[in-house]
């Protein structure tokens, strides 16, 4: 049992233990204290760096680290503070906004150290009190929304940390992309826009002047880093390219920063992109000025572009004719003067008041008070006569930012509390309640503008185009010369006056800054190897191919009736290509074709005029007639093969062609025959000739010709010639030409005419040596040679012939066959019968075939 008695009292301590431990709240470490404050009903944290660095002290890690040693007084966040301070005695002294309900307030400074940040983050959520034991801790120690800080860095720290209480926290200043996921940060909220449209919006306004090769420096943290992710991507998108992308803050050490100058130095782009915040500049601008970096177009982002302190500091001009994006200017009424006037921050705290007072005046306010100024201050010294950052309001719509968070709250409030002529209730209202309604919350200012959280909780992008131009004053005057507003469609968001722009000293026109010159067009652009894609070759289109706009990526093809022309930039209609009756070649062979038919006719009227004579008679009359008028067909019908082709003159050509040159080696063959028969005849007892007379000669050569009439006309049934363009000969230009159709029927008409040719020829040779009165057999054999070798060799040239070259050869050879049919066998008849006549008589022709 002693086992189970010890257990026993093992638990009943632990019990005994916990219910004691809940009526005290025992606050666990230093307790942390607010540089401002002030009561009311309902409490608003805020969160600031009044100071912007901190003592470096040698920490042992033996003994606890004393709190931080604040240095640098950071104007800028006084001025934050002052308009949060301005919000909330306008909202005390509305009679219709919260009446009956006060507002205070519990401002913390953070030194510009996230691990501040998150602790006194801790301390307006928690309080700082130690609750007595003589009650349980059911005391709202947390205030009703947090307003701070001004880097992304810090936010997301803290954010981070009330999360998951729900507990609402608005930033003016913060914009880094990440703190848009509402899954990591709940209950973040900012009355700025998100780095995602200001990077979006950089990339266009770079896209916008041409500049697709830059550089790039951002701050190494959050804001910076992520911001900068975003405009890459986005650059990339819109075919712009990073040459580099360099990394800075503040701290880094000197060969860092040497590198990076060395960078810059050895780049090529002119236009560098600085996605700072305006404390890394005013490092940066030193080392440029130390290194002299100048010359270059810098574009800014709203972290810099309209800080007159950086302006103020560039002496040497580095960064004038700067263009970028600002938070567009709006106005508070009576808000600049509460900022300049400093005296209620006493009342609030006056440790934080003093130290504010001897670092704008440069005095000592006091003996005992350890200053490192020595002039006494009096405490009627006027903030109007001087001018430094503290006085400097170019930063007005960031206050305006602050402005608006504090409204935002105090609105919500009214709608929860149910505010009319008296609020229903005091009681803080619990942060997930408040934090719902926020999101919701919409309202207008007293100076009308419209404010609202859209479903990511930040406001509706809008930013003016800054640019930095030379004026009278000490720093560079901050000229409006565009706007972009995301609510528009993508064409209409940037509108910029490119007249009004004022670029850097030596520059006078828009700077280029490009990797590789813009492409003409009739060119494409070809990437370089292991080299970004804007950076790239021009290679000329090849020859059918064009490109007719600049930087093209990729050369089109011409339509195929259609070619490039010189310069690669259009196509034009190609040139057509047929043998025409107009050009040289055309003409002569025309001329030729119709000098061999009135050749032919000429001879035709000799014959007609000497038919009774001897040699006219022996040489069988009728198919003499009938051969002249066949080549005189041959002859004629070479002009169908001349012209544009088309959809008759092709079936025209090859049919007439085919059946005429039958007709006419029929003839010939008919008259090869009647001369053997002849032989023949004058055999004795042979009576063959009664075989072979005129009706037989008539229907041998109707048909052979009938035979090819058929070929022709299966031929044109089953698959006609046809006109067609023939554009893989020749690439620039189109060839017309006549397609046979069916290769069996063309090569069927040219084999029967070779077939009768072959035949004639045959006949012809076996007849050479008959008697003299029959010499005309060896005339058709040397004309049948003559016949056969141009056909020969038509076929080979025929198919290696381009373009009009191959009517040509077509042409060429029914005009030689032609000739060489007609010369042979009439020309020497008709020599006989004009230039010897003696010999044109019976008397003679016996003789002759006697003497043989």
């Amino acid at each position: 049992m002693e086992p189970f008695f010890a257990l026993m009292h093992v638990v009943m301590t632990i019990i005994t233990f916990t219910r004691a431990n809940e009526t005290a709240c025992t606050l666990q470490g230093q307790p942390v204290y607010p540089q401002l404050w002030k009561d009311g009903d309902i409490i608003i944290g805020g969160v600031f760096s009044f100071h912007s660095s901190w003592e470096i002290r040698k920490i042992t890690y033996s003994v606890t680290p004393p709190p931080l040693n604040c240095i640098s007084l950071n104007y800028r966040d006084f001025q934050y503070v002052q308009s949060m301070l301005f919000a909330v005695e306008e909202i005390n002294n509305s009679s219709t906004l919260l009446p009956g309900v006060s507002l205070g307030y519990k401002i913390y400074d953070t030194c510009g150290s996230m691990a501040m940040a998150v602790r006194v983050t801790m301390a307006l959520a928690n309080g700082h009190e130690n609750t007595s034991s003589a009650g349980p801790c059911t005391k709202q120690a947390y205030v009703q929304t947090i307003l701070g800080d001004t880097t992304s860095s810090a936010c997301m720290a803290m954010a981070k940390t009330i999360g998951p209480f729900k507990l609402p926290m608005i930033s003016h200043y913060a914009t880094c992309e990440c703190l848009s996921d509402k899954t990591k940060y709940p209950s973040f909220l900012r009355t700025i826009t998100s780095d995602y449209y200001q990077s979006r919006a950089l990339a266009e306004l770079v896209r916008h002047f041409g500049w697709t090769w830059v550089g790039a420096i951002r701050t190494d943290d959050d804001y910076g880093n992520n911001g900068m992710a975003t405009f890459t991507k986005m650059a990339e998108e819109m075919g712009i390219c990073l040459e580099y992308s360099l990394p800075f803050f503040r701290t880094y050490p000197e060969d860092k920063v040497i590198k990076i100058i060395e960078q810059i130095k050895s780049s090529t782009s002119r236009v560098i992109v600085g996605f700072l915040v305006h404390w890394d500049l005013e490092v940066l601008l030193h080392k440029f000025v130390e290194y002299n970096i100048s010359g270059y177009q810098w574009v800014g982002t709203e972290g810099w572009i309209s800080d007159s302190v950086i302006a103020s500091m560039d002496e040497h001009h580095i960064l004038q004719g700067a263009v970028g994006l600002a938070i567009p200017k709006t106005q508070v009424t009576g808000l600049k003067e509460f900022i300049l006037d400093i005296k209620p921050l006493k009342s609030s705290g006056s440790a934080i008041f003093t130290e504010l007072w001897e670092a704008l005046f440069q005095c000592k306010y006091s003996a005992k008070n350890d200053s490192m100024f020595t002039t006494p201050c009096t405490g009627k010294e006027e903030l109007s006569q001087m001018q430094n950052t503290f006085t400097d309001m170019s930063l007005m719509p960031i206050f305006s930012n602050v402005y608006k968070g504090v409204y935002a709250v105090a609105h919500t409030l009214h709608n929860l509390l149910g505010c009319e002529e008296k609020c229903a209730s005091k009681k803080q209202i619990d942060p997930l309640t408040f934090l719902t309604h926020l999101r919701k919350v919409r309202f207008k200012t007293k100076d009308g503008e419209e404010v609202y959280f859209d479903e990511n909780g930040e406001a509706v992008a809008k930013y003016e185009v800054i640019n930095w131009q030379q004026s009278k004053k000490k720093h560079d005057e901050f000229v409006t010369v565009g706007l972009y507003d995301a609510s528009l469609p993508v064409k209409d968001r940037l509108v910029v006056n490119m007249d009004s722009i004022v670029w850097p000293t030596n520059i006078t026109k828009v700077p280029v800054s490009v990797c590789s010159a813009s492409c003409p067009p009739g060119t494409r652009k070809a990437v370089k190897k292991g080299k970004p894609i804007c950076c790239y070759d021009c290679i000329p289109c090849t020859e059918g191919e064009i490109s007719n706009t600049t930087d093209s990526v990729t050369c089109l093809r011409c339509h195929q009736d259609f070619w490039s022309n010189l310069q690669n930039d259009g196509c034009v209609e190609k040139e057509t290509e047929f043998l025409s009756f107009e050009e040289i070649m055309g003409m002569l062979l025309t001329t030729i074709s119709i000098v061999g038919a009135f050749i032919t006719f000429i001879i035709a009227v000799i014959f007609f005029k000497y038919k009774n004579t001897p040699i006219v008679k022996a040489n069988n009359s009728e198919l003499s007639f009938l051969l002249l008028f066949s080549l005189m067909l041959c002859f004629l019908c070479s002009l169908t093969f001349i012209g544009r082709p088309t959809e008759w003159s092709c079936m025209l050509r090859h049919t007439t062609f085919g059946i005429t040159f039958v007709l006419c080696i029929s003839c010939v063959l008919g008259k090869t025959i009647v001369v053997l028969m002849a032989f023949r005849a004058t055999l004795p007892g042979s009576n063959v000739m009664k075989w072979f007379g005129p009706p037989q000669q008539r229907l041998s050569v109707l048909g052979f010709t009938l035979i090819q009439v058929l070929i022709c006309v299966l031929w044109l049934t089953i698959s006609p010639p046809f006109p067609f363009k023939n554009l893989n000969y020749f690439k620039e230009k189109i060839i017309l030409e006549c397609d046979v159709g069916s290769s069996i029927g063309f090569w069927a008409v040219l084999g029967y005419i070779g077939f009768l040719a072959l035949l004639c020829f045959i006949l012809a040779f076996l007849a050479r040596k008959l008697p003299d009165k029959f010499n005309e057999a060896k005339f058709i054999t040397f004309s049948m040679l003559i016949f056969c070798a141009v056909w020969i060799a038509f076929i080979p040239a025929y198919v290696s012939s381009p373009g009009k070259f191959t009517v040509a050869v077509e042409i060429f050879a029914i005009l030689a066959s032609s000739f060489g049919l007609l010369f042979c066998i009439f020309l020497p008849k008709c020599y006989v019968i004009l230039l010897k006549p003696e010999k044109n008589s019976k008397k003679h022709m016996m003789g002759k075939m006697a003497s043989n």
